[in-house]
């Protein structure tokens, strides 16, 4: 294991300019996102006390019925239903909609990006959807027949390929961001095979003194990282920016980074 501790890195921001950016999930060559990394403190938050709905994310421990999760036929017909159990638990809601793929993502030097779809590490810090997209996604995946009082979107990260991770998650605690930070950013869909191109609303986000980020140092298989993705409740956490960095506490025999994202929508009902 590697040590643990807070680290310095670049975290990369993006330069905002007169173009709207926007990436692919696949089709990195053809992205327009104008990085400006900056290096920053990035504090170890193992023994912290965090809060879903202050800075909008908390560690977990969770260990999943399968054994092997980057099967994701596996993790469709199992894993789904211990992530919205887990999801209930955490948030205390009384309705949980996951969407059913895993997302998987592999360090680059694994050598494994080009065969899976959007696998690459986000390598510029980013908000998964934007304002009104999420809005928009929580209204149309509403449960019919219940008066919903109000909803929010999850992401459960988890790095399953040992530790210490060489391409960790970082997250920027949300009192720390300014509505100015974040620049509407499109993200664009390129599924393999052919398949028509889809895109919606998110955010890349503008460098700030301000912001203070965090990462969980040497995680394991049995435990998550929990963020908020989207929020009905403006008084709450929400748009929790998050990327990928480069750890200078992984040793380079360190194993590649990989890891399995599951997306979840919470209801509470009236």
């Amino acid at each position: 294991m590697g040590a643990e501790g807070n680290v310095r890195a670049a975290i990369g921001y993006t330069e905002r300019t007169a173009r709207k950016p926007y990436f692919y999930a696949n089709a990195h060559e053809k992205d327009y996102v104008p990085l400006k990394p900056a290096e920053v403190e990035i504090t170890d938050a193992r023994g912290l006390d965090t809060d879903l709905d202050r800075e909008g994310f908390v560690l977990v421990q969770h260990k999943s019925a399968v054994a092997d999760l980057t099967d994701l036929d596996l993790v469709t017909r199992v894993h789904v239903g211990e992530i919205a159990e887990l999801l209930r638990r955490v948030t205390g809601c009384d309705h949980v909609e996951v969407m059913p793929k895993g997302i998987l993502r592999f360090s680059e030097k694994l050598g494994e990006n080009e065969k899976h779809d959007n696998s690459h590490p986000a390598r510029f810090a980013h908000v998964d959807m934007s304002k009104e997209a999420a809005a928009e996604a929580r209204a149309k995946g509403a449960p019919a027949g219940k008066t919903v009082v109000r909803s929010a979107q999850y992401n459960v990260w988890r790095a399953i390929s040992g530790a210490p991770q060489d391409v960790p998650l970082a997250l920027c605690a949300y009192p720390s961001i300014q509505p100015g930070d974040l620049i509407d950013c499109e993200a664009i869909f390129d599924p393999p095979g052919g398949a028509p191109e889809w895109s919606f609303g998110n955010y890349v986000i503008a460098y700030n003194p301000a912001h203070r980020w965090y990462y969980y140092s040497n995680m394991r298989a049995d435990e998550a990282i929990v963020f908020k993705t989207s929020e009905s409740d403006p008084a709450r956490a929400q748009l929790m920016p998050h990327g990928a960095f480069d750890n200078p506490f992984a040793p380079p025999e360190s194993p590649p980074r990989i890891s399995l994202e599951m997306r979840g929508t919470c209801y509470w009902f009236a």
